[in-house]
């Protein structure tokens, strides 16, 4: 079967997170996964993973920590969700985005497997969309002989599809308000869903963060008896971060030096922004206690041996397109892609845009956004920052209107126009922004995915 009928099998399939019209919201339920991933010959038992979970920073982390493990010698897997611009981005082998007739191979193998489960009715409808994508992952990672596989959790964790596994160690986030229709409407019904992932005895890395949050982790590691590992220490000393790179004001990137398994080690992440600090010392916690742990053991009973330089290369080659992403374009304004989809990452980027040097003369701002995230705060957060809004649609069943957009701007006092394609916002915003000035565009990963190949010339 073809790469294309495999995305238009995928594309019918329901989403989680939108369900059919007049029919009822479907239970997360992980047993499911649990019969499916048996019916394939448990390929996730094939591979020792790392499970990262979180509301913010989760595919950031991920994307480090397993830059690093390819660094140091290891054949890697990522995956990750949502995509920017192709699925197949989702599933990575040592960096590179699966094939499309391995994509084509995999899909069918979990499609036909499904199938053939709900007509002798072991499942009693489909997998979704998700739960067939990270099937599928665990196909391509279990063939591919991967020596570890670095699993970003898609949404909540306890119920997740990727928590069908059983990682060698778990890694948490910063956790805040977003998907409350599904996980709680307070951080502590949050992080209770996000604290699934831990496995009596087993081991998470995290960070201090918001009080109800740590209350809650804390509570269910001590209930499992697991071992804690503050990952505070990889962060710089206050101050201690360049945010800017001074080598060309048009970048952003993080450079700092820590003390790394006793010695200094120079960090120079491109991922931009003070946030990123926490998710590279994630990464880096991760790192370090999978080289010192020697439980954890290849298939050829070696230990993984990380290094600091290795740790520092793959800190170094790390890339996570969309956040915090700077585009030129000859002639017009820069144009800066973020996806910050919830208030957590509005402030993060509204933090990002106040260390820019020099201040951009002008600035405008493209957004869209899903219609469950929190749009009036995500407008107070940010609008104000621009001389000019162009709102638009997001390419997605999701995607909020434009009415509800126009709601939110208005109480900005911010001036808006509206645009209903996203590539017409773009070129409003080039057409209108001055050179020398800058545009950003945010709100969503599909905002994102949608402009980005065009202003990497890719269209």
């Amino acid at each position: 079967m073809s790469y294309l009928a495999a995305m238009e099998s995928l594309s019918a399939l329901a989403g989680e997170l939108h369900p059919v019209p007049g029919q009822p919201r479907r239970k997360f339920r992980l047993e499911e996964m649990g019969i499916l991933v048996e019916a394939l010959g448990h390929p996730e038992r094939l591979f020792p993973s790392v499970l990262i979970a979180g509301t913010n920073g989760k595919g950031s982390t991920s994307a480090t920590l397993a830059s690093i493990l390819q660094a140091s010698g290891l054949r890697t897997g990522l995956y990750t969700s949502p995509h920017l611009s192709r699925v197949n981005e989702r599933v990575r082998i040592d960096g590179e985005s699966i094939s499309d007739d391995d994509f084509a191979k995999y899909y069918f193998r979990v499609d036909d497997c499904a199938r053939r489960l709900v007509t002798e009715g072991a499942l009693p409808v489909h997998p979704s969309y998700f739960e067939s994508m990270t099937a599928l992952a665990f196909l391509a990672f279990a063939e591919a002989k991967v020596d570890i596989a670095v699993l970003e959790v898609g949404m909540g964790g306890r119920l997740d599809a990727t928590n069908i596994v059983e990682p060698l160690l778990s890694v948490i986030t910063d956790i805040s308000l977003d998907h409350t229709e599904w996980l709680g409407s307070t951080i502590s019904a949050i992080a209770r869903e996000k604290a699934g992932i831990m496995r009596p005895g087993g081991i998470l890395v995290t960070l201090p963060q918001h009080p109800e949050a740590n209350q809650v982790i804390g509570e269910v590691a001590v209930s499992l008896d697991v071992r804690g590992v503050n990952a505070a220490e990889y962060m710089p000393h206050y101050g201690a971060g360049r945010i800017a790179d001074e080598e060309s004001e048009s970048s952003f990137r993080n450079r700092y030096t820590i003390q790394l398994m006793g010695e200094p080690v120079e960090i120079d992440s491109p991922l931009g922004g003070s946030h990123q600090q926490r998710n590279i010392a994630l990464a880096i916690a991760t790192a370090v206690e999978l080289s010192k742990n020697s439980a954890f053991q290849l298939r050829n009973n070696n230990s993984y041996k990380l290094t600091p330089a290795s740790i520092a290369e793959g800190i170094h080659r790390a890339r996570w397109p969309g956040r915090l992403e700077r585009f030129t374009v000859p002639e017009k304004a820069d144009v800066l892609l973020d996806v910050a989809h919830n208030p957590a990452g509005a402030w993060a980027l509204r933090s990002a845009l106040s260390h820019l040097h020099p201040e951009p003369p002008s600035m405008t701002l493209v957004f869209g956004c899903l219609r469950d995230k929190a749009i009036g705060e995500m407008a107070q957060i940010l609008f104000p920052l621009f001389d000019r809004v162009i709102l638009t649609a997001v390419d997605s069943p999701r995607s909020t209107s434009l009415e509800d957009l126009r709601t939110a701007a208005a109480t900005t006092g911010v001036p808006f126009v509206e645009a209903p394609e996203a590539s017409d916002a773009l070129t409003r915003a080039l057409a209108t922004t001055p050179a020398g000035g800058l545009i950003v565009i945010a709100g969503s990963v599909y905002l994102v995915g949608a402009l980005r190949p065009r202003l990497a010339g890719a269209e």
